[in-house]
């Protein structure tokens, strides 16, 4: 058998929002020299214009990546039995796991950068794995993977607004129009709308008040 001295970068996009889906990317290299040269870096440093013009030069010039997506229905059902970073490691793990690598550099979402490098060492069959806070940028191949999966997501949640009709902002709980808009959907309808994560707290608070109060009353 011959062994496989590609590296990996795994990151997400989606983690916090309270809408649309969680988005894990993997990206495989035999080499970041490429990626270094393109000047890559997290996707939060970025702008929306910058990362889709990235998003293609990544694209051209990585051997290969893979996407894992939750949705919100998904992570709902997810979260009645797991916590959001084993869900999330698990996701990492899948997406990691369709190349065989000799390194894996990952955006670590623990507190405990030793415990998740551990576990997700233990679930791809114990790799070579370095899990960092901030890897997006420190590590090319991670900040390639943060790229990817942060325009995917953008593109899902255009998706989203398209079916709606309207601008539901970027699915975080700091946006105002994103909360407006399940706000404002739960006060005529009585239940969150589609693409919600009915599991994370802001969205509970408005279903309990839906529930307490009478349409008259908001």
């Amino acid at each position: 058998m011959t062994y496989s001295f590609m590296m990996c970068g795994v990151d997400e996009a989606g983690r916090g929002p309270v809408m649309g889906p969680l988005v894990v990317c993997a990206v495989f290299v035999e080499d970041d020299a490429a990626l270094k040269d393109l000047g890559v870096k997290d996707s939060k440093k970025l702008t929306p214009k910058a990362r889709e013009k990235l998003y293609d030069r990544i694209i051209e010039t990585i051997d290969d990546y893979h996407l894992e997506i939750a949705s919100a229905a998904e992570i709902d059902e997810m979260m009645a039995t797991k916590s959001l970073n084993t869900i999330e490691l698990e996701m990492f793990a899948r997406s990691v796991s369709k190349r065989p690598v000799s390194s894996i550099y990952a955006d670590c979402p623990d507190v405990n950068e030793s415990r998740f490098s551990s576990q997700l060492s233990l679930l791809t069959g114990g790799e070579y794995v370095i899990g960092k806070h901030k890897a997006d940028d420190t590590y090319p191949v991670v900040s390639a993977a943060s790229i990817l999966a942060k325009v995917t997501r953008d593109r899902m949640i255009d998706d989203i607004a398209d079916r709606f009709g309207m601008d539901i902002g970027s699915g975080y709980p700091s946006d105002r129009k994103t909360m407006g808009f399940i706000e404002n959907w739960i006060r005529k309808n009585g239940s969150s709308p589609p693409d919600v994560r009915n599991s994370w707290e802001p969205v509970k608070k408005l279903l309990m008040v839906s529930k307490n109060t009478r349409i008259t009353d908001w």
